[in-house]
This record gives C-alpha cells, sequence and structure tokens, in this order.
C-alpha cells in the first residue's frame, strides 16, 4: 500500500507538468494499470489524477501488439469452406478405396483442427532464446525492498529499470539479458536481489507454403517451431511430403524436418525454431508404397532413399504374432507396365535386403488357424471357445455343469456337435441329449469326441421370452438396474448386461452347418436336411438325424407343443421315378405311435415333415353381456352356439329389462363401420373443397355455407363406430321360431333398463330429451325442442327406434293429416338440409355419415 501511496502522489504531481513525466518509470504505470478499474478509480479519485492521462501516458513505443487469433473457430468457417472439406474427404475415400483400403501413413497427426491458436507462454524458455520488441521480462526484487516489474521490450529494443534509465536487451538471449540484469540490480540496488523470467512473448510472422492444407501467411509465438506452424496451418494435404518438409530463411534452405522420425521415435531435434519471416515450404509428395497384412500398421508408407523389405516391416511397426513371415507378397509394375507378383522371405538376408520400388504393394501372410489337437464350444455357454483335445475325452469333460458352464438362458436339454471328417471334409452333425449325458458321465449319452469337434449350444427361446416380458412389465427395476450396471461399470461391480440371445438361436447356429451341407451334396451322398413345420417349439430347417427317426426330428425341433395332433402327421418325400423326373410323394403318419416307438419311419434326404394342430384347440370365443340380464360378465361359447342359449345360461332377463333397447355389437360390423365413416369423411372433406371453390353459386353467401359444412364434418369425424346389429331381443328370447342368432368371438350385448324419454337430436332449436308421454307424435316432441332450425331439412326427418332400426318419412304415416305416437326410447333425428348447399352429390354422401351418427347416437342415448 505504500508502494501505490508513492506511486499515486508522483501520478498527482507530474502528470500536470508534462516535463517532469520521466520523474514516473513506465513501470510504475504499468503497476497501476494491473490495479482492478474500481481501485483505480478510488486511488485516482482521492488524488486527484485523471485516469485517462495515465492511460495515455506510456509511450506508444512500449505497446505489445496484441495477440492474434489466426485460426477461425471450427463454428465460424464458412460453407465454402465446409463443401471443400467434404468434397476432400470424399476424394480421399475414393483413393483409399483405389488403394485396397490402405490410407497414407502419419496424416492423421493432423485430423483436429485447432480452435484458436494460443501461444505458447507455458513451457521453460530455452537460455539461448533471443529477445526482441514485443517481449515482456518478469522482475522479481527480493531482500531490503520487494517489488514485482513487467518490462516490456519497445521497438528500439530497450527496457525500462526504475530509477535507473533504459537498458538495450534486443539481440540478447535470454541468459545474457538475465546476468545483465542481475548485474544493474546489484550495482545500484544495496542488499536487494533478482529474479528474471519471461513473461508475454512477441508474436512473429511466418509463411506455410506448398501442399499445406491452408497455404499462407500467419502470426505465430516467438518460441513455435516448425510442427506449430504446420498444425496453425491446419496441417498437411495427402499431397503433401512428411519426410522432406524445408525450412527456409532469406531465401536459403536452413533445415529438413523429416515427420517420420517423429512419429515413429518422437525424434525432434530437427523441429527448428522459427524466426520472423521464415518459409515452410512442403513439397509434393514422394514415392509411396503399401503393405498390408500382419504388420502392426498397414498403410501407405512414403519413400526416403532406398528402403528395403525389413526397413518398411519396421516403419509398419512390426510383424505381428499371427504373421508367416516365410511367405511376403509383393505386388508390382514391371518393365512392360504390367501387374505381377513376386515372394520374399523374411527369414533368409536375401528377403531382407529386397528393395521395394515405388507403387508395390506388400501384403505379409498370416499363420493357419490351429489344425488339431482341439475341440470347441459355440453358443450359450459362460466360457465359449477351444478347449484342448487329449483321446477318450467326453463330453462330459468339457461340459461339466448345467448350471455354472451355461447361460441361464440356454437350452439344457439338446445340443449339437458338428464332426469334421478327416478323410474327405465332409460335415455331419450329431444331436446330443444334454442333460441326459452329464446325468450319467461315461455312458450311452456321454459321447466320445473327436478332434475339431464344434459344441453348439443354442438358447432356449421361451426362457429369453419369458425374460424380456417380465423387464417390460417393471420399467423402473429395468432403468434402475441399467443406472447400476453403468455405475458397475466403473468399478467392475456391476450387473450383467443384457445380452442379445437371438444369436444363439437354432436357425444362427445352425445357419453355417445347413450351407456346408448343402454344399458337400452330390449324387450318390444327397443333401442331409430335413424341414420340421407345425406346431413344435422351433420349426425350421435341420440337419438329417444320424438315426433317421422321426421322434429325433421332433426333439431337435423341441419337442411338440400342446396344440400338436398325435393323430396324425404328413411326411413330403422329394424323389425320382422311373422316368428319371422328379416326383413328390405324401405319406401320412400316425404319429403317437411313432413317438411312442411302435411304428418305424426313416427320414431321407430334403424330407418334410407337418406336424398337424388340433382343430380350434384352446380358441377361445367370448361374448360379454351387461345391463339387465341375472348374471351379467364374459361367457366362453362353443362353436355354432346362439344368444339364446348363452342368456339362458345366464340366468334370463331381469324384471327391469327393456329388450326393444337392447344394443347387440359385433366386432366385424364395427370394422365396417370405421373404414366407411373413412371413406365418407374423405369424401365430403373432397366436397367441402368444391364448396369453397364455387364461391358465386351461393347467392354471396359462400362463407356462411362453408361454415356449415364444415360444422357437419367436425360431427363426422368426432363420431365412432358403434357395430351395431339391430336383433328383435324380446323375440330372441320369447319365441322359438325366431331365427337364431350364431355368435362370434367378440360379440357384446347390453340389455338397459326400461326408458322413460324421447330423444330429440339434429337441426332443432334445444337438442335434448324429454319424458315420454302417450299420446305425443313426432311434431309434438320437435315442437318442445323449439321446433327446426333455419338448416333443418324437414322434409326428412326420421326416427330410431330404441332397438336400432329406423323408420323414414315417406314409409311413415306422420304426413299427410296422420300422425304416429312414439314410443319410449326413440331417437328423433332432425338432418341439415344439405340441397340448400346446391350440392346435390355432397347429400348422397353426408345421407350415409348422418345415418351412422343416428345410430350411433341412439346406442347412447339408451344405455
Amino acid at each position: 500500500m505504500n508502494l501505490t501511496k508513492r506511486l499515486l502522489t508522483s501520478l498527482a504531481l507530474v502528470l500536470p507538468v508534462t516535463t517532469a513525466a520521466q520523474s514516473i518509470s513506465q513501470s510504475q504505470i504499468e503497476q497501476f494499470k494491473s490495479m482492478p478499474r474500481a481501485q483505480q478509480e478510488a486511488l485516482a479519485s482521492q488524488y486527484g489524477v485523471d485516469l485517462d492521462s495515465i492511460a495515455g501516458s506510456s509511450g506508444q513505443q512500449n505497446q505489445r501488439p496484441q495477440n492474434v487469433n489466426v485460426v477461425e473457430p471450427v463454428d465460424a468457417i464458412s460453407d465454402e469452406e465446409r463443401e471443400r472439406a467434404l468434397k476432400e474427404k470424399q476424394a480421399n475415400e475414393e483413393q483409399d478405396r483405389k488403394n485396397g483400403g490402405l490410407k497414407p501413413f502419419g496424416y492423421d497427426l493432423f485430423a483436429g483442427s485447432p480452435t484458436t491458436f494460443a501461444p505458447v507462454t507455458e513451457i521453460p524458455i530455452p537460455n539461448d532464446y533471443t529477445l526482441g520488441p514485443g517481449d515482456v521480462l518478469r522482475v522479481q526484487l527480493w531482500g531490503k525492498e520487494n517489488q514485482q516489474l513487467e518490462l516490456p521490450v519497445s521497438r528500439d529494443g530497450t527496457i525500462s529499470f526504475p530509477q535507473s534509465g533504459p537498458q538495450t536487451v534486443a539481440g540478447l538471449t535470454f541468459d545474457q539479458a538475465t546476468q545483465q540484469i542481475r548485474k544493474r540490480v546489484s550495482e545500484q540496488y544495496i542488499g536487494v536481489h533478482a529474479s528474471v523470467s519471461l513473461g508475454e512473448l512477441r508474436s512473429m510472422r511466418v509463411f506455410v507454403l506448398g501442399e499445406a492444407r491452408n497455404a499462407g501467411s500467419y502470426t505465430v509465438s516467438s518460441l513455435s517451431t516448425i510442427t506449430n506452424a504446420l498444425y496453425v496451418s491446419g496441417g498437411i494435404k495427402r499431397t503433401g511430403s512428411l519426410r522432406k518438409i524445408q525450412h527456409k530463411r532469406d531465401g536459403k534452405l536452413v533445415g529438413e524436418l523429416d515427420l517420420y522420425d517423429l512419429l515413429l521415435a518422437g525424434d525432434t531435434s530437427d523441429d527448428n525454431r522459427l524466426q520472423p519471416g521464415d518459409v515452410i515450404f512442403i513439397p509434393p509428395v514422394g514415392d509411396r508404397v503399401g503393405i498390408d497384412g500382419e504388420v502392426y500398421r498397414p498403410a501407405l508408407y512414403e519413400l526416403k532413399g532406398g528402403t528395403n523389405l525389413q526397413e518398411l516391416v519396421n516403419l509398419a511397426g512390426g510383424l505381428t504374432p499371427q504373421a508367416y513371415p516365410q511367405l511376403v507378397r509383393i505386388e508390382r509394375n514391371n518393365d512392360d507396365f504390367l501387374r505381377i507378383i513376386a515372394e520374399a522371405n523374411l527369414t533368409m538376408p536375401k528377403g531382407r535386403q529386397a528393395k521395394v520400388r515405388p507403387g508395390d504393394r506388400i501384403e505379409v501372410a498370416s499363420i493357419s488357424e490351429i489344425t488339431g489337437q482341439f475341440v470347441e464350444v459355440k453358443g450359450a455357454a459362460t466360457r465359449p471357445g477351444r478347449y484342448a483335445w487329449v483321446p477318450a475325452m467326453r463330453v462330459s469333460s468339457v461340459i461339466r455343469s448345467l448350471d455354472n458352464d451355461l447361460l441361464k438362458e440356454a437350452d439344457k436339454r439338446y445340443a449339437a456337435i458338428v464332426r469334421t471328417d478327416p478323410d474327405n471334409d465332409t460335415v455331419s452333425v450329431i444331436n446330443l441329449r444334454l442333460r441326459e449325458a452329464l446325468g450319467n458321465p461315461g455312458g450311452e449319452n456321454d459321447i466320445l469326441l473327436q478332434e475339431k469337434d464344434q459344441f453348439l449350444i443354442f438358447a432356449d427361446e421361451g426362457k429369453v421370452s419369458a425374460r424380456s416380458e417380465d423387464q417390460n412389465d417393471n420399467e423402473r427395476n429395468r432403468e434402475e438396474a441399467r443406472r447400476r450396471n453403468l455405475e458397475g461399470s466403473a468399478n467392475g461391480n456391476g450387473e450383467e448386461v443384457q445380452e442379445d440371445y437371438s444369436r444363439f438361436s437354432r436357425e444362427v447356429l445352425f445357419a453355417p452347418v445347413l450351407q456346408r451341407l448343402k454344399a458337400q451334396a452330390k449324387p450318390g451322398a444327397p443333401q442331409q436336411t430335413i424341414r420340421v413345420t407345425g406346431p413344435v417349439r422351433y420349426p425350421g430347417e435341420y440337419p438329417l438325424p444320424a438315426s433317421g427317426k422321426v421322434a429325433d426330428a421332433i426333439y431337435v425341433a423341441g419337442g411338440l407343443k400342446d396344440t400338436a395332433s398325435l393323430y396324425t402327421a404328413e411326411l413330403a418325400r422329394f424323389g425320382i421315378d422311373d422316368e428319371g423326373t422328379g416326383e413328390t410323394k405324401v405319406q401320412n403318419l400316425d404319429l403317437q405311435a411313432i413317438m411312442k416307438g411302435d411304428s418305424s419311419v426313416t427320414l431321407k434326404s430334403r424330407d418334410r415333415l407337418l406336424i398337424k394342430s388340433i382343430p380350434d384347440f384352446a380358441q377361445a370365443k367370448t361374448i360379454e353381456l351387461n345391463g339387465e340380464v341375472r348374471y351379467p360378465g364374459e361367457y366362453t361359447i362353443r362353436n355354432g352356439e346362439a344368444l339364446r342359449e348363452v342368456i339362458k345360461r345366464a340366468g334370463g332377463l331381469t324384471y327391469n329389462a327393456f329388450p326393444e333397447g337392447a344394443i347387440f355389437t359385433r366386432e366385424k360390423l364395427r370394422q365396417l363401420e370405421a373404414q366407411r365413416l373413412r371413406e365418407a369423411e374423405e369424401r365430403l372433406q373432397s366436397d367441402l373443397v368444391g364448396v369453397q371453390l364455387e364461391g358465386d353459386d351461393f347467392g354471396g353467401q359462400n362463407a356462411e355455407r362453408t361454415q356449415q359444412v364444415q360444422d357437419l364434418l367436425e360431427e363426422v369425424q368426432d363420431s365412432r363406430p358403434v357395430g351395431r346389429m339391430v336383433i328383435n331381443l324380446a323375440a330372441v328370447v320369447g319365441s322359438e321360431d325366431y331365427q337364431p342368432i350364431r355368435l362370434q368371438d367378440g360379440d357384446t350385448l347390453t340389455v338397459p333398463i326400461i326408458p322413460q324419454a324421447v330423444s330429440v337430436f339434429g337441426e332443432v332449436q334445444f337438442p335434448t330429451s324429454h319424458l315420454h308421454s302417450e299420446g305425443l307424435t313426432v311434431d309434438d316432441y320437435l315442437e318442445r325442442s323449439g321446433g327446426p332450425t333455419r338448416q333443418a331439412d324437414e322434409e326428412r326427418v326420421y326416427v330410431v327406434k330404441a332397438d336400432g332400426s329406423v323408420m323414414l318419412p315417406e314409409k311413415s304415416r306422420w304426413f299427410g293429416g296422420r300422425s304416429q305416437q312414439l314410443a319410449p326410447g326413440d331417437t328423433i333425428i332432425v338432418p341439415i338440409d344439405v340441397d340448400r348447399l346446391n350440392q346435390l352429390e355432397l347429400w348422397s354422401n353426408v345421407s350415409q355419415i348422418v345415418y351412422q351418427m343416428a345410430l350411433g347416437a341412439a346406442a347412447v342415448g339408451n344405455l
């Protein structure tokens, strides 16, 4: 604080007098500027100092150039640059395809783009660093006087040291400048020591030219090297060389950088530090060769000088353990420009010293797979893979426990052994009763194994489905398990991740086996496959059982379902008749006798076994009875059962039942009505468009008419199909002569209570329901609802009876001086006068919709 007061006192005294400005140093002004703005204003106000004067008092010669962002953020690139990058990527991918998938080595080093250019300031400064204008020296004084000074190097190459005048440091190395400053402090300040470090560094401009991704001039830090400038410019194009990057200064070659030394050995000895005006020139890429196969880094490599085969393998990271060094294939162009193949042996000195040529493509072969002394376990096993084979080895030697060696979802009843004949390389399948094999080690089912045998352990799809349904029923538990699993993946204690067990199904695991069986078929050795269809657990195509028994084929397919009929099955067999033409023979089988072993039928190549289902087995058909029946509920019906019989089973109707208003619905009718409503709605929408387009036809009232049609369309859209079928329930129950109503699955019957109302819907002033009164006619009820509206069609008024039937005006006696009384539960419908809209086609479309709506309204009103 004392130093601050002295500083402000000096500033207050000297600022008004420009001739005394030399009594305050630049470092003191800089120290004042480093204070927070609020503290500057408070001190300036206390001592009457003008902050603008302080800000302007620093000489222009000591100002540093501002840091410049030389690379724009990625999200700020233009569409043109983005399009260029996309085209470059597509061109690179096309070139990779031409090179057989091999990519040039090393260019991924510049795959990332810097968002901004950050000067290098946090690394140790080398002692031979040359100071220049723009650098800032930080001097820490301690001892008798403690002070922190920041001394920028001005354009004339000097620093302004407090109370001792300027000192020239430009052109000196950092070590030389440090020694001079320490010497000056020790001479002019008694008991004071100095520590010197570099603060902010100057910026300088260099050029990156040639095959750079973004060639041009760049402003970089004074500590930047060749690689820093390459990063700033976006890297090197694939057409540029990585091994001959030239560093030029004043038109002369200063050095050459080989990026392979950096990438492969971490050698930065040639990564020279840049100076202002330096040029980095990237020449076109040199000769390349490709290497693929059993090396660690397959790629295209740029050659430099004479390169032999061993050196190229070293560039590619060396050979993998699976490499076969005795066989290295070399594709190259000969003198006649023809592509030829040569071979080399890397185990021999001659092969290692073989020279590679530009355009060569080298492939290192791999050793063959294990040829013997193993058995393999595939599928739903806890530890799939290969196991060592020893003579006298059995199934129980590999699969010791059904619980520990198999997954929970595995089929523990059946497994398959795929065996390869070493003499002719053909495969065969042995069916294995897994549970019996492990239950009696050394027994008949515990089969002796041979070399290269493959165990196929299948998933039990029933267990997988049950597990999936259980997880879907409890979503929150599943989410919690997933969360714990994610946490456990970090600490190693997570739960088991749910796996896709479909890859362990019979269809998937048997697919390559069936392909082999079909491929090895020939005359005299027909295709050893069969197909099992029908109510078995896993219908599909399977290898022909070695025993040829139908029971074994059914066992392989997972066994019979409970819907399978044991009385009959069908076997289709393909053969050749006496004339050499293919024919199909069908044979009926007694499946029950076959499963008991009383009948012997041998399966042959390509046989198709059809297991038949029990007709109508476990196909429950129901009808729902609601309302005024003695025992309402959902009843199971028999084939051909009539409604009268089910009502009797339900105890008949109650005393309050109103059979005339019973609602009988059928699912198929509801679906049909829904389809018709959708079609009618589409037609009405198209008619609405026509009404809107023919404005002159309505005498200037187009807007009103259009709104009326829109309201009608909304009513149609809000209507729901009922699927009601009109029946006379009283006759159904009371008359044996009435046509029986045969029931279908999904039928419903709702018997309402005796109603007391008559409803009036449609184009009336007050649509509502009225208490039924004897002697009242249609006109009477219309009058009680306020009469029809202006758009009502009084000539087409009709009544929907309680049972759902419709009485049309032209067939009734309401008009012509006569009237007819209504019954409780009846509904009067007053339709809209669509003729007023001058749309004759519209009425034919709407009338069907209104009729459907009337039925729905009557059904709702009577419930």
